[in-house]
This record gives C-alpha cells, structure tokens and sequence, in this order.
C-alpha cells in the first residue's frame, strides 16, 4: 500500500476549488505540461515534498468544516496513492472529494489504473487546460473545455 505523496502544499479554507470551504491537496507531477499551466512548478514530482498519509489526514481533520479538493499539478500522477488518501477520507469522513485531472473522464474510466480511485471520489474536474479556451467567468475551471463530472452519478448509471 502506498502510503507517501510528493505535495507541493495543502491549502485549507479555499473557496477557488470547489463549492463551499475546502482543503486543497496540491499534487506534484504532472505528465501534460499545459501551455499556460497556472502551475509549471507542479509538473515535476521531484519539486514536491513527501507528506504520509497520516499527516495528510491530520491537516484534513483539523479543517473541520472544509470538504477536499485533490489538485496539483495531476493527482492521477501518483493515483495509488491519491485513491489510498480517498479511501481513508470516505472511511473516516462525510466530506465530499473532487479531483482535477488533465484526463478526460472516458479515459480514466477506461484505464484500469486510474480508474481505481473513481469509487471514491464526488466529482471529477477533467480536460487539460486549454489557454486558447481560459474562462475567466466558469466557475472550478481554467478553460470551457474542461468539465465538472458527477462520479457517483455516473457510476450508479454503469458509465
């Protein structure tokens, strides 16, 4: 079981990654490397540093009110341990848990490792960032391509 991610930070009480208060979980490592990234210092795993998934759980925790946002960088760099984080939170938490990627939702529904960590997330925010594409008035976007995907939902319809 992996038990260690590279994070570049944890952000608690932000309102930019989702509805409502949230913990950002900021991943390192990232394969896209999107023109225009808000974040090219993510795209290296190795500019992040090694948090254990108990210290990643006590920030959570002692963000009481705060829902969960995985973001980085891609989370899905590093899906084995992203999916052991959203196992422990689902576990242990009513919190809701989105979670940015650069992939499209039919790839990782596809794949069977990123696909892993579907079950345990709310909603997947996907589509690279597409600087051509930048809406400044979507809301938990950087660019219109990208789409905000209800996990449960779709899984309990079988897509």
């Amino acid at each position: 079981m992996i038990d260690t991610l590279s994070l570049l930070r944890i952000v608690e009480d932000t309102t930019v990654d989702g509805p409502g208060f949230r913990t950002s979980i900021y991943a390192a490592g990232c394969p896209r490397r999107c023109p225009g990234c808000h974040n090219p210092l993510s795209w290296d795993i190795n500019n992040g540093t090694p948090w254990s998934l108990d210290a990643i759980m006590e920030r959570v925790m002692d963000a009481e009110f705060s829902n969960v946002t995985f973001t980085g960088g891609d989370p899905l760099a590093q899906v084995e341990g992203f999916t052991a984080l959203a196992r422990r939170l689902r576990r242990e938490t009513s919190k809701t848990i989105w979670c940015y990627t650069g992939y499209l939702y039919e790839e990782v529904a596809a794949s069977p490792r990123l696909s892993i960590i579907l079950p345990f997330i709310d909603v997947l925010v996907d589509g690279p960032y597409v600087e051509a594409l930048r809406d400044l008035s979507a809301r938990f976007v950087g660019s219109s391509n990208q789409r905000l995907v209800d996990v449960r939902e779709r899984l309990a319809a079988g897509r």
